[in-house]
């Protein structure tokens, strides 16, 4: 009885409200604003408060555009906050620790060492496409990265040096340097990823080696790998191919506001690109080192396309003896005219 009369109290007040009719409607902004300079003359916090807001009923424009009417975007305070704040702060000390790290591995260890002497005979390691290829990547990286670089950290590190004259032109030119540079880094490395990729499939004998990477940094010990170590296959995976797919398409959308994009969507691109950058730079760094000083008689492979027999026996056995067997040909193919004649083992 009671759950009855509790049904029909609930129908009759439904009833009610229905024979009432929607409720007033909401007070004109404009109309608002004018009743509280009314009562309160200069008051305008409230109206600044819904200008933030992003309302676009308190402000109008005749250029027509989806941020047009947008006249303050409250979020690009917490962009620059971000930027120069959490961003700056741990992406300076990333690239400092990295260079620091690098920097006491060589002092306390110096490079990593052949075990045996050369031999003298050369195995083609590199064509000249792939050897252009390269180049032009690592070229148009380092524009990159160093135009970026004064970009983000260059008001704080080189301003009060340099003072506003030349900071000013410098930052000019590494804008243009920036926006020009980019696309032949998009390219070079799309050509990259298509001509190595099969080469930098993860192989079972990979994951000894990054069990064992301290002791090949620590130990110069032996570890036998593929044409490209575990090491450069996570350099190949994690920078060559994801953060260049991050910083890239972010760059885009930065480089070519002329898409429509809102400025929310620049304001991401543009802390993706930088925290995707910073990380490239830092892995970079670790890939430049192994690759001049850090690994003896390394950097000639990219220079001159050829390795030392002894060099590739030690640093990537299985591919060396792949090559020596027959079952793959070097690099470009069959040894060109005039380069070292290549003996078997004994």
């Amino acid at each position: 009885m009671r759950l009855l009369f509790l049904l029909l109290s609930l129908t009759l007040a439904g009833a009610a409200l229905a024979q009432q009719g929607p409720g007033p409607m909401p007070e004109d902004p404009v109309k608002a604003l004018q009743h509280r300079q009314a009562a309160q003359p200069g008051n305008n916090n409230e109206a600044w408060r819904e200008v933030r807001s992003g309302d676009p009923k308190y402000t109008t424009t005749t250029v027509r555009g989806r941020e047009t009417e947008v006249a303050i975007q409250s979020w690009g305070d917490t962009w620059r906050r971000i930027r120069n704040g959490p961003m700056m702060f741990y992406g300076g000390w990333l690239l400092v620790l990295v260079i620091a790290a690098i920097l006491g591995l060589y002092m306390w260890k110096g490079p990593v060492k052949l075990h045996e002497p050369l031999s003298g005979r050369k195995m083609r390691r590199f064509t000249a496409f792939e050897m252009t290829v390269h180049w032009t990547t690592a070229i148009s990286f380092c524009l990159l990265g160093i135009s970026g670089l004064i970009m983000f950290f260059g008001k704080n590190v080189l301003l009060p040096v340099m003072g506003y004259t030349l900071f000013a032109l410098l930052t000019q030119l590494s804008k243009n340097l920036h926006n020009f540079i980019a696309p032949l880094f998009i390219v070079s490395v799309a050509v990259m990823v298509i001509i190595w990729l099969r080469d930098n499939v993860l192989r079972s004998y990979d994951w000894q080696w990054f069990r064992r990477a301290w002791a090949f940094f620590l130990r110069s010990e032996h570890i036998p790998s593929g044409r490209f170590n575990g090491g450069e296959k996570a350099w190949f995976w994690g920078g060559v191919l994801l953060l260049s797919i991050i910083m890239s398409t972010s760059g885009l959308v930065l480089l070519f506001p002329n898409f429509d994009q809102t400025r929310w969507t620049m304001q991401h691109a543009w802390i993706w690109h930088v925290t995707a950058a910073l990380l490239y730079i830092a892995a970079a760094f670790g890939h430049i080192y192994m690759g001049t000083i850090g690994v003896e008689n390394t950097y000639g492979n990219m220079r001159h396309g050829y390795c030392d027999e002894t060099w590739a026996k030690e640093h990537h056995e299985i591919w060396y003896r792949e090559v020596k067997s027959g079952r793959r040909e070097p690099a470009g193919g069959a040894v060109p005219a005039g380069a070292p004649h290549m003996k078997e083992d004994a």
